[in-house]
Formats: structure tokens, C-alpha cells, sequence
């Protein structure tokens, strides 16, 4: 008499709850379509628009984060350097090069899953275009690394893999077609270890 009530209790359970879990797979799996790569940067220009698609949608609003006009700002991440390897703060790394053409750009390091690390007042968890020295060309020379380096110093992550948040604000690139002509800073891992 309960046998057929309970297997049909135990076939929805298993449904609901493959059903939520796969769409949480694959919401976390990517951050929306359309991605442009650069190197090691990647950026999803449609995913911080109104006319963004719904995976899209879900991470801006999963995450909290403000939804950009098409012409206000653009954020690229980098999981890797310029080699493929992926980001370790057990590594150091040293960003050079360009950054594309804006009014104000923020770099950050954050963990695998995209949150920037809790702010410690000792070190410099975020830099941005009015604090970085630049290079008597006008190029970045940053350090990345957890232990403190002199000039324009990064910390990362003590262990484990991190990411790179370049966000561009005020800028024309992201209101063009013209992603692909880009020049992003190159990211080069210079040891790993007490280097």
C-alpha cells in the first residue's frame, strides 16, 4: 500500500534534487556566452549588459555585482599565465605591458571562486591606475606574489590557485567591436617557491 507512494516520493526527490543540482553545475560552470580571450585574460562584453543571457544574469545576481552600462566598464580575468600554467600563490608573477585605453582601471587578485580576499591592512589586496608607477613609456611592471616585493606589489593568495580581476571603467573598448585589437599586460611567472 506504501510502495507505490514511497517510490513515487523517492523518483521526485531524485528528480528535484538532480534537476537544482545540475543547473547549479552549469550556472557556475561559465559566466555567460560570447567570452573574448586575449592571452590569458578572458572577458564576457554581453555579460555585464542588460542584454546579457540568462547564465549571465544569474552569476551578476548570484555574485551581487553592479550591472555596467555598455560603455562604462569591462572586466577581464586571467586563471593563467602566459605559459597556460594556472595561477598558484605559491608563485610569483610579474604583469607587463599596456592596459587598454580607459579612464580608471582596478587589478585584484581573488580565489578560485571569484570573491577577493578579506582586505588585511598589511597588504595591498587591490591596485589601481592612480597608484601603480608606471614605466617612463607609460607600460605597468607589477609583482605578484604573496611575500612583499619592492616597487608595485600585488599580494596574492599564500596557497592554492587565484585569479586576476582587471576591470576597465570609462572606456571605449568596451562599447566597440574592437575587443579583439586589444593589447593586454602580459602576465609571466617569474618562480615558484622563496623566489
Amino acid at each position: 500500500m506504501f510502495r507505490v507512494p514511497f517510490l513515487v516520493a523517492i523518483a521526485l526527490a531524485i528528480a528535484f534534487g538532480g534537476g537544482i543540482w545540475s543547473t547549479r553545475l552549469a550556472l557556475d560552470a561559465t559566466i555567460g556566452f560570447g567570452a573574448i580571450k586575449l592571452g590569458s585574460w578572458e572577458a564576457f562584453p554581453e555579460a555585464q549588459t542588460a542584454d546579457a543571457d540568462p547564465y549571465a544574469k544569474s552569476h551578476r545576481a548570484n555574485a551581487g555585482k553592479l550591472l555596467y552600462a555598455t560603455a562604462e566598464g569591462l572586466s577581464f580575468t586571467a586563471t593563467t599565465d602566459d605559459s597556460g600554467a594556472r595561477l598558484s600563490g605559491s608563485c610569483t608573477y610579474q604583469l607587463t605591458g599596456q592596459t587598454p585605453t580607459a579612464r580608471f582601471w582596478t587589478l585584484f587578485a581573488t580565489g578560485p571562486d571569484g570573491r577577493p580576499p578579506a582586505a588585511d591592512a598589511d597588504l595591498p589586496s587591490s591596485l589601481n591606475s592612480r597608484m601603480v608607477g608606471r614605466q617612463p613609456d607609460g607600460s605597468l611592471d607589477i609583482t605578484i606574489a604573496s611575500r612583499a616585493r619592492p616597487g608595485n606589489w600585488l599580494a596574492s593568495p599564500q596557497q592554492g590557485q587565484f585569479r586576476l580581476t582587471l576591470t576597465l571603467l570609462d572606456t571605449p573598448a568596451a562599447g566597440s567591436s574592437g575587443l579583439i585589437d586589444l593589447s593586454m599586460p602580459a602576465i609571466r611567472r617569474i618562480g615558484c617557491g622563496n623566489v
